[in-house]
């Protein structure tokens, strides 16, 4: 690793800085396992919902007295802006392919950010423990998506690795330090300390609170820091794992309590002298509106959206405004992170309107609240079952359609028994078929005078189902017009199905 370098410049001091890695690829090729297994002597990742990470954490590991830090990225596609900034934080990529899996298309646009933000890539076949691992097809498929491992006279690192097993760990720990080693990466640990946000909440104890990775200089405890959204002073800093620290060097991350409100993520933030500067660093914006222009006629499903943190709440947002909205509308109430409260039960006493939450939990005050009120709160782990009860929520609002479909014509030859609204009728099947429990209309000379449905079909004196053309029947005629010989049934099914989106 290279040594420090002290700039002529007595403000400045140049030192080496551990490398940012961010770890891409494909939903379920077991990114979040590689990290569990390299991470295992801390105890702190948690199984995700589904298993599958839903937002970036960032974290620590120190290999022979190296630190690394490594940015775990979402898998699911819902998350490509999310995966896009967890990009342009790092220094070096790992992409993670399956090797019984092989590449996928998020595989693909992994590649893509990763060339996109010039990154240093290392290959990390993972689940090599499967018996259906085949290194060779997968080394040709990325070759079509231009990365040539160094198998196959190319110059991107590669790694056969098990999460499971821990084959290729440390292997793989070893590449990334000689990468950052020739890279040679630096930072100047006197400057005021600069970087961006990787995640931010709002916690119901501790309030507003930001993830950041720190990018050049040094934070500390009891600084004052702003970005274009927010500002505040740093009163607790804690790393990964919880513990309090007094200041953090580049290319660590941190956990900061002390922000006036959440900061949006993939912001960059500053460190100032006064409170007054970082105040004056936020950039003026205007509340986000929620209000549509609702097309005449159109319904609307309302809903108040509560997520855990400001990355998830975009993408939530962008998902869900991608179901198609031609026949029933979503309209947001409001849309902001933190647990569901009375608040939002109020705003929503009255209405149709539904609180919809992610990741979250709900106040009991809030609770009983709802409950007094009949008002309806759904919460979600899983943003594809979030996805899926909204769509059904929309679709519920969708004026059911009827679906009538012709069966065939009887010509009426006889009429046997007139009651108060049954007749007792035989005929010949003239087109199609009839049906017991179909509905019917009836026609004298062309002109349709009523209708009712056939409670009853015999042939040859036999309850039968159905009546085919040519056959000749008797059945019971259920309606408020009398039937006469000579009129023509028409049968038919009405069927009501529920609209779709």
């Amino acid at each position: 690793m290279a040594k420090a370098k002290a700039q002529l410049n007595n403000d400045a001091l140049m030192a080496p800085r551990p490398p940012v890695v961010v770890v891409l690829g494909h939903v379920d090729h077991g990114k979040s396992s590689l990290l569990e297994a390299i991470r295992e002597d801390f105890k702190i990742i948690s199984k995700e919902s589904g298993g599958i990470t839903q937002h970036i954490g960032a974290y620590v590991a120190v290999i022979g007295g190296k630190p690394i830090t490594f940015i775990d990225t979402p898998g699911h596609e819902a998350f490509s802006a999310v995966r896009s900034r967890g990009a342009k934080v790092a220094d070096l990529a790992v992409l993670v392919v399956a090797a019984d899996d092989g590449v996928k298309s998020q595989t693909k646009e992994a590649i893509e950010q990763a060339k996109k933000a010039e990154l240093p890539m290392v290959v990390a076949f993972n689940k090599i423990d499967k018996p259906d691992a085949n290194l060779e097809r997968v080394r040709k498929q990325l070759m079509q998506e231009g990365v040539i491992v160094e198998s196959y006279g190319g110059k991107v690192p590669e790694v056969a690795t098990s999460a499971t097993t821990k084959q290729g760990i440390q292997e793989l720990l070893e590449t990334i330090l000689l990468m950052a080693e020739l890279e040679e990466f630096q930072a100047d640990v006197k400057a005021p300390a600069k970087g961006v946000v990787i995640e931010s909440s709002l916690d119901p104890r501790r309030g507003p609170t930001a993830t950041l990775l720190i990018k050049e200089g040094t934070l500390t405890a009891g600084s004052f820091v702003g970005t274009a959204s927010s500002f505040g002073k740093t009163r607790i800093i804690e790393d990964f794992a919880g513990q309090k620290m007094k200041e953090v060097p580049p290319s660590f991350p941190c956990l900061v309590i002390g922000f006036e409100n959440p900061p949006e993520v993939g912001e960059e933030f500053q460190v100032f002298l006064s409170e007054e500067e970082a105040r004056a660093f936020v950039k003026p914006t205007i509340a986000p509106s929620f209000k549509q222009e609702i097309a005449l006629g159109l319904p609307t499903l309302d809903i108040i959206l509560k997520v855990d943190v400001v990355g998830s709440l975009e993408v939530v947002k962008q998902v869900l405004l991608a179901i198609p909205q031609e026949k029933v509308v979503l309209r947001f109430v409001d849309a902001e992170v933190g647990e569901i409260t009375e608040k939002d039960v109020k705003t929503v006493i009255g209405t149709k309107a539904r609180i919809i939450g992610f990741r979250i939990k709900t106040q009991s005050s809030a609770i009983a609240l709802a409950q007094r009120e009949k008002v309806k709160i759904e919460t979600f782990n899983v943003i594809y079952e979030l996805i899926q009860r909204v769509r059904t929520l929309m679709e519920n609002n969708i004026e059911p359609e009827s679906i009538k479909t012709e069966l065939g014509s009887l010509k009426v030859l006889a009429v046997f028994l007139t009651d108060k609204s049954r007749q007792i009728i035989g005929g010949k099947v003239s087109l199609g078929e009839i049906k017991k429990g179909s509905k019917i209309e009836v026609f004298r000379e062309d002109d349709f005078i009523g209708g009712g449905k056939i409670v009853n079909l015999q042939k040859n004196k036999k309850d039968v189902g159905s009546a085919k053309a040519g056959e000749e029947c008797g059945l019971v005629y259920e309606g408020a017009e009398r039937v006469e010989k000579g009129d023509v049934l028409k049968s038919f099914i009405q069927e009501t199905l529920q609209g779709t989106l």
